[in-house]
C-alpha cells in the first residue's frame, strides 16, 4: 500500500510540474549541467530522489552524496506584488489604506503628474475614507543619488504610516527607497545598493505598506522588489533589489495611461521589450553561482525559470503586436491597455529572473548623457535618454552576441517578431533575431534612435561607457556565458557590443 502511495504522490508531483513547465512548443527546456536539475529535467530529478528513498519511504540525501554536488544554484523563488487590475479601480485605494488600518499616507508623484487626472483620483479616494496625506511630488525623472536622498531625508523626518506611489517608474522606484530608508534610519544609502558599487546588506524586515499606481506602461516596478537611480559620481546607474521592497499591491488601471505622449508610450514600451527578451534568454538558475548560504541572501535576480518564462514570453507577444499600434494611435485603446498587461506581465517575469547585457549597458549610456534631449520629454526640464530608449539603443548587437548561447529561444523570439525560421540555421540565430529587433524598431514601431551615436556619443566614448557598465556585475553575469568572463574578456565584449551599437 506505502509503495502505491508514493508512486501515486510521484505521479501527481510530476504532473504539477509539467504543468507548470508547459511552454510552447518552440520554448526549449531548462536542461542544467550543474547536477541541481531544473524541471526542465524531471526524470533525472525523480531517479535522483528514487536512489535516496530508504526502505520506509523515507526521502534523505545521504551527507556524502551531498557533499558531491557542485555549489551552483538549485532552487529559484518567485515574489511579486498583489495586482489589481481594471478600468477605475484607482478609486478604490483610500479603503485599502482603511482596511489596512492606515490614517496617515506619503503620496510620491512628480510635478508632471501633479495636476493631472491619476494623482486627482488617488487624492479624492484618499480623503473619501477620512485618510491624511502627505505630498512628495519632488521626484527626479530617472532619479539621481541627490534626489533619492532628498526623499529619504523627507520621509525619515514626516514619518509615515504607508506609501502611495502614483507615477511612472522613477516614482515607483523613489517611494521604495525612501520607505526602505525610513524603516531604516541609522542607514547610509550605499549600505543597501547593490555590491559591487555598494554593500549589498540585505533587508532583513518588513517594510510599512507601499501601493504603487503606474502611469507609464513600461517599467513593471510595481510588481518588483527593484529600484533603480543614476550614482552620478560614478557616472552610471545602480540600484536596490531585495523582494521586501516590492509593493503590497499594484493598482494597474488603464484609465492612468491614456495621457502618455506619443514618444512615452514607445520608450516605456521598449522598456517591456527588453525586459521580457534579457529574461528569455539569461542564464537558466541552476546555473547561477555561488549557491547562497542562507536563503535570505538568494538576489531577486535569479536567471530563466520555467515560471518567468511563461511571463516574459506572453509578454513579448503582446508588446511585439500591440506597442506600434498604441504608439501610432491614441485612440487605439485596446491597444493602451494590452501594453499595460504586458508591462506588468513581464515585471513578474524579470522580477524574478533578471536583465542582462542591454540593462547593463544601458545605465552609462543614460547617465553619461551629453545632452540629448528626447522628444516628448521637454516637460522634464532637463537633458534625458529615456531608460527604454537607452536599453533598446543597443538591443540588435546584444542579441546577435547572445544568439550562440541558446539558438532555439533566440529563434523563438525572432518568430514572434515576425522573422520566418522554417529553415534557420541554428548558427545564425542571433543574426536573424538582431534583423527581427531592427525591423521592429525602425520600421514597425519607427522614429527610433539607430544607434548610440544619433544620442550623441562616438567612438571615443566608448571606454567610458565600459567603465560605467563592467560594475554591473549583478545583471552582466546573467547574461549566457558573460558569468564566467573575467574583467579583461568582459571589457572586450561590451566595447565590441558598444562599437557595433554606434549606428546601425
Amino acid at each position: 500500500m506505502s509503495v502505491r502511495l508514493a508512486q501515486t504522490a510521484r505521479q501527481r508531483a510530476m504532473g504539477l510540474l509539467r504543468a507548470v513547465q508547459s511552454h510552447p512548443s518552440a520554448c526549449p527546456c531548462h536542461v542544467c549541467t550543474s547536477g541541481a536539475t531544473s524541471a526542465g529535467s524531471l526524470s533525472t530529478l525523480f531517479k535522483a530522489v528514487d536512489h535516496t528513498t530508504n526502505r520506509h519511504g523515507g526521502r534523505a540525501m545521504s551527507a556524502a552524496r551531498a557533499s558531491d554536488i557542485p555549489q551552483k544554484e538549485y532552487a529559484f523563488e518567485m515574489a511579486a506584488s498583489n495586482i489589481r487590475y481594471g478600468p477605475g479601480v484607482t478609486q478604490e485605494i483610500g479603503m485599502d489604506f482603511k482596511n489596512l488600518g492606515i490614517d496617515r499616507v506619503a503620496l510620491f508623484t512628480d510635478k508632471n503628474l501633479l495636476n493631472l487626472s491619476p494623482v486627482r483620483v488617488a487624492v479624492e479616494a484618499l480623503e473619501s475614507q477620512g485618510i491624511k496625506y502627505d505630498i512628495y511630488s519632488d521626484v527626479i525623472v530617472e532619479p539621481k543619488d541627490y534626489g533619492v536622498r532628498d526623499a529619504i531625508e523627507w520621509a525619515r523626518r514626516v514619518q509615515p504610516k504607508a506609501y502611495l506611489a502614483v507615477g511612472g517608474g522613477s516614482v515607483i522606484d523613489t517611494a521604495k527607497i525612501a520607505n526602505l530608508f525610513q524603516n531604516y534610519p541609522e542607514a547610509d544609502l550605499m549600505d543597501f545598493v547593490n555590491a559591487p558599487l555598494g554593500k549589498g546588506r540585505p533587508v532583513d524586515k518588513p517594510l510599512s505598506p507601499l501601493i504603487a499606481v503606474p502611469t507609464t506602461a513600461g517599467t513593471g516596478s510595481e510588481t518588483t522588489g527593484t529600484a533603480i537611480f543614476d550614482l552620478v559620481e560614478k557616472k552610471s546607474k545602480t540600484g536596490i533589489a531585495h523582494r521586501a521592497l516590492k509593493p503590497l499591491l499594484g493598482i494597474v488601471d488603464p484609465l492612468n495611461t491614456l495621457s502618455m505622449p506619443a514618444q512615452v508610450k514607445a520608450s516605456s514600451g521598449l522598456d517591456v521589450l527588453c525586459h521580457s527578451l534579457e529574461s528569455w534568454t539569461a542564464i537558466p538558475y541552476c546555473e547561477r553561482t555561488p549557491r547562497p548560504t542562507n536563503p535570505i541572501l538568494r538576489p531577486a535576480y535569479q536567471g530563466a525559470n520555467p515560471i518567468s518564462d511563461i511571463f516574459s514570453l506572453q509578454a513579448l507577444r503582446m508588446t511585439a503586436t500591440y506597442l506600434p499600434r498604441a504608439y501610432r494611435d491614441p485612440e487605439d485603446y485596446e491597444a493602451q491597455e494590452n501594453m499595460l498587461l504586458a508591462a506588468t506581465l513581464a515585471g513578474v517575469g524579470f522580477g524574478n529572473a533578471g536583465v542582462h547585457l542591454c540593462h547593463g549597458l544601458s545605465y552609462p549610456i543614460s547617465s553619461q548623457n551629453k545632452g540629448h534631449q528626447h522628444p516628448g520629454y521637454e516637460s522634464v526640464g532637463h537633458p534625458i535618454i529615456p531608460h527604454g530608449v537607452s536599453v533598446a539603443v543597443t538591443s540588435p548587437a546584444v542579441f546577435k552576441f547572445t544568439g550562440a548561447s541558446n539558438p532555439e529561444r533566440h529563434l523563438a523570439a525572432a518568430q514572434i517578431f515576425g522573422a520566418d525560421i522554417t529553415n534557420a540555421k541554428m548558427e545564425s540565430a542571433g543574426e536573424i533575431l538582431s534583423d527581427a529587433l531592427k525591423e521592429f524598431l525602425y520600421v514597425k514601431l519607427g522614429d527610433q534612435p539607430r544607434g548610440i551615436s544619433e544620442l550623441g556619443f562616438g567612438a571615443g566614448d566608448i571606454e567610458s561607457l565600459v567603465d560605467g557598465a563592467v560594475p554591473q556585475r549583478r545583471v552582466l553575469n546573467l547574461a549566457p556565458d558573460v558569468h564566467s568572463y573575467d574583467d579583461g574578456r568582459l571589457r572586450e565584449s561590451l566595447a565590441g557590443i558598444l562599437e557595433e551599437s554606434l549606428k546601425f
